[in-house]
């Protein structure tokens, strides 16, 4: 052995091989002197020496194996503190330690989340692997979106058999995230803007979990084709990987969502089918589907088991999770510890739950066959889809079509039949095409272009069932009750309606039913009903059982499902006294009170009603008071804010005209109308009605209806109440006198909402002049129309004030100047003067409106009519010049 003498002047390393010489040689032939194993050698043929099987014995002599060497245990000095000792607690070094955990388990989860590399390549800067790295990317297809997890590319559109089976492989599950997350990454449109990158961040800012895909995108997409197939074949397979995809795009763009939502729902939108509810059969099912219909009832919303875990009853062992799919429940057989049956519980602190709703959908009435009854299917809401739908309105599904075991079902039918419903993955109203937050900007330039125009309101009025004749009342009116007017509410307890209501009574064939239906297709919401067929239950409430939970449940009526909308009850007459006076408090608080088998409660009814009715003994007798003409009393009547009577009075001028209307509409709309000459095109322009060119398309007047509903809240100045008041008492003073319409304190409300809702019309937000004589013109003609034939020219007379509005003067006035120009044009021609410049004396024209008893001359000057058309005052001169 060597001497520690010998060591003392060698270096570390020195010393450290040095010590080796401490370690005792033992020769494979010395064995027996070792104290170790004999091992037999033979040699082969080649001169290879081969060992036997006999291997080393590790026990002999290990005690050898722990001696002290001076030499090799021994610590280094350099890198040592020899003066450092603890001054940390053990707490002090407990909290160490769990802040430096901490921190390794925010650096991992932020590796995971961005798919970092592993820790033992982030440091290396090697240029060229990061060059091997880039060209590997490059070499791989299109598809790769750069997730870079080594995954080989699997090629899913050569497959066979059923799609599920091969979407259920795991690659290819892979492949359709991978190229699904590229899709959303990369697509853009014609300007070139990523769109779902867009509706991404749109869709983090508001908190929502739905991101809308159009199918026909997914389509154009070449590496995305296929994906288009398998999501129409095998929806629910490809939508849970679909969904997956989207979550983990937008977790690793925006790292705090994931904190609110952890999953994100992908809705596909403007699917290319379009299926009838009556022509789903069993080739749909398990496919993905659309369908269009009105909802007519809608349930609560439940818990529906998603992720459910059971204790066993015999011995407390928590089984599961266990995923829930479908309707079935899922279920452990026998209890994994105690090999027992059960009885098994819901671990209600580990299961997960998710939303559930069920609408009922039927058939839209006019998509119905004719003589067939409208045919309804169940729609199961999922997730953030619950109360996107109410009862009354037409929606469009897309969604799963399911089948599910019914017990009851099967019991009845006496053989085993399933029952069908749609899953539904998208829901889409058709009010959402006109609604204010799916107006592009080009619309909304449109309407604020349109506003523009001094015309507006006659153009609007005009639009109303443009091919109907004439009744400019009517139009008016519908108008007014469209826009209507500001709700208000003066107290927590005290509200006045907004809404404007309107009956139309009138002789048979005067278009009062088509009126009603125009405004059906026009208005935002409506419910069409007829008298004869509604009762009071089907206008207000009905109370029914649920079938579901067998509980007494509410089930709203026409005024209920029109809420915000309008309410059109056509044959208002031959209602029942008991049905017609359910509608009373509908009508002007605009609530429904309910108390019915132990429920009590309150309904909200806030829309218009316009009904049509015919008068007694089917024509209008202008020689009877209004009261005896309809059997209404005057309770219902106080609560309509117009009343326009119809009469069918023999003109043989205005006939003429609206035969030429009728005949001309007839030939301008037959279906297989062909281009005709010039000529004949003049000649059939000249049948149509005066000022029908201008008309608003009806798709845009229901943009401009909801634009200015949701936009403008006009207010009513002070300049105005005295008129208002004014025009109130003379019409209470003549209504006592002449037993005609009822004039109440309601009316004086009905002026007010008539304003606004024409201030809306112009899009203002206060309340002009203008908007109030228009509002007070049509109550005091409303009032007129409704006395006996008798007293209306004294009406017309005492009343004419308000009935006569400053603009007509001015028209009146500009008729007869351009008669009096004509004669001086005549007689400047006799006398040989041909000049363009005419000059016509004032004082003719004064003599004109003195016979007109017209006395707002100056007025008249100002008007920009008067200027427009070419006119100039010289008062120097006494004269009116035309220079044209």
């Amino acid at each position: 052995m060597a001497s520690q003498d010998n060591l003392s002047g060698l270096g570390p390393e020195e010393e450290e091989m040095a010590g080796l010489d401490d370690f005792e040689v033992v020769r494979d032939d010395e064995g027996a002197a070792a104290g170790g194993p004999t091992q037999d050698v033979t040699e082969d043929d080649d001169g290879v020496v081969e060992e036997e099987d006999e291997g080393e014995d590790l026990l002999e002599n290990m005690h050898n194996d722990y001696r002290a060497i001076s030499g090799m245990d021994q610590y280094e000095g350099e890198g040592l503190d020899a003066e450092y000792t603890e001054q940390m607690s053990y707490e002090e070094r407990a909290a160490v330690r769990a802040a430096a955990e901490a921190a390794m388990e925010r650096r991992d989860a932020t590796g995971r989340r961005r798919k970092r590399m592993p820790g033992a390549l982030e440091g290396l800067d090697d240029e060229d692997f990061a060059d091997a790295r880039r060209r590997r990317l490059a070499a791989q297809p299109e598809l790769d979106d750069g997730d870079g997890d080594g995954v080989p590319r699997v090629q899913i559109e050569d497959f066979t058999g059923r799609v599920t089976d091969w979407v259920a492989n795991a690659p290819v599950a892979l492949e359709i995230q991978r190229r699904f997350r590229r899709f959303l990454r990369t697509f853009t449109d014609d300007k070139g803007q990523r769109v779902y990158m867009q509706r991404i961040e749109a869709m983090v800012l508001a908190n929502k979990q739905s991101l809308e895909v159009r199918y026909g995108d997914l389509v154009t997409q070449k590496p995305c084709q296929i994906l288009a197939v398998f999501v129409a074949d095998a929806p629910r397979a490809v939508l849970a990987l679909m969904d997956r995809a989207a979550a983990d795009l937008v977790h690793s763009l925006y790292e705090q969502y994931s904190a609110i939502h952890s999953e994100v729902f992908v809705r596909f939108t403007q699917l290319p089918v379009d299926d009838k509810i009556r022509d789903l059969r069993t080739w749909h099912l398990g496919n993905l589907i659309k369908v269009t219909g009105v909802v007519t009832r809608r349930t609560g919303v439940f818990p529906q088991l998603k992720v459910v875990s059971y204790d066993c009853g015999r011995c407390g062992t928590t089984s599961g999770p266990f995923a829930q799919q479908g309707e079935s429940e899922v279920r452990p057989d026998v209890c994994p510890n105690c090999q027992s049956k059960g009885p098994f519980t819901i671990n209600a602190t580990e299961t997960v739950y998710q939303n559930y709703q069920k609408l009922t959908l039927q058939e839209s009435p006019g998509t119905v066959p004719a003589g067939r009854l409208p045919r309804q299917k169940e729609v199961v809401l999922l997730h953030d889809l619950i109360d996107c739908a109410r009862p009354g309105e037409e929606v469009e599904i897309t969604g799963i079509y399911c089948s599910g075991y019914d017990a009851q079902l099967n019991a009845r039918a006496g053989f085993p039949v399933f029952s069908t419903h749609i899953e539904a993955n998208w829901v889409s109203k058709a009010a959402d095409v006109f609604s204010v937050y799916k107006l592009t900007d080009e619309d909304k330039a449109q309407i604020l272009r349109l506003a523009a125009d001094r015309n507006i309101g006659q153009r609007v009025i005009r639009s109303i069932a443009p091919s109907i004749y004439g009744h400019d009342n009517i139009k008016t009116s519908l108008a007014l009750a469209l826009f209507g007017g500001v709700e208000k509410q003066p107290s927590h307890s005290h509200r006045l309606r907004g809404d404007i209501n309107v009956l139309l009574l009138g002789d048979p064939g005067t278009a009062k039913s088509q009126f009603l239906k125009y405004v059906e297709k026009t208005a935002m919401r409506a419910v069409y009903t007829t008298g004869k067929g509604a009762s009071a239950v089907g206008l207000t409430a009905a109370v029914h059982k649920d079938p579901i939970t067998r509980e007494w449940t509410l089930e709203g009526g026409a005024l209920v499902l029109a809420d915000k909308g309008v309410c059109l009850i056509d044959e208002f007459d031959k209602m029942n006294d008991q049905d017609r006076v359910s509608i009373h408090e509908a009508m002007e608080q605009q609530s429904i009170s309910v108390s019915k088998a132990g429920i009590v409660t309150q309904l909200q009814a806030r829309c218009s009603v316009i009904a049509a009715a015919n008068p007694v003994g089917g024509r209008y007798d202008p020689s009877k008071t209004f009261s005896e003409n309809v059997e209404l009393t005057d309770p219902i009547l106080s609560r309509f804010d117009c009343m326009c009577v119809v009469r069918d009075v023999v003109d043989p001028v205005n006939d003429a005209r609206l035969a030429q209307f009728v005949v001309g509409s007839h030939a301008r709309s037959h279906p297989s109308l062909v281009p005709l000459d010039p000529e004949l095109a003049a000649e059939r322009a000249s049948t149509q009605a005066p000022g029908e060119d201008g008309t608003l398309p009806q798709g845009l007047l229901r943009k401009y209806i909801t634009y200015a509903k949701q936009n403008c809240r006009p207010q009513l100045t002070q300049a105005d109440h005295d008129m208002l008041v004014r025009v109130y008492t003379d019409l209470r003073r003549e209504a006592s006198r002449t037993h005609g319409m009822p004039i109440a304190v309601r009316h004086l409300e009905s002026m007010i909402r008539m304003s606004e809702a024409h201030a809306r019309m112009h899009l203002r937000d206060a309340v002009t002049h203008d908007d109030v004589q228009i509002a007070i013109r049509v109550m005091v003609e409303s009032f007129i129309s409704t006395q006996k034939y008798s007293l209306q020219r004294e009406l017309q007379r005492g009343l004419r004030r308000f009935i006569v509005m400053p603009s007509d003067y001015h028209a009146v006035l500009m008729h007869a100047l351009r008669d009096l120009l004509r004669q001086e044009r005549q007689q400047a021609r006799l006398l040989g003067d041909m000049s363009d410049e005419v000059a016509i004396p004032a004082r003719l024209l004064e003599d004109k409106a003195r016979e007109l008893q017209i006395s707002d001359l100056p007025g008249f000057y100002s008007s920009d009519s008067f200027r427009g058309q070419g006119f100039k005052l010289d008062q120097g001169a006494g004269s009116i010049v035309f220079c044209g």
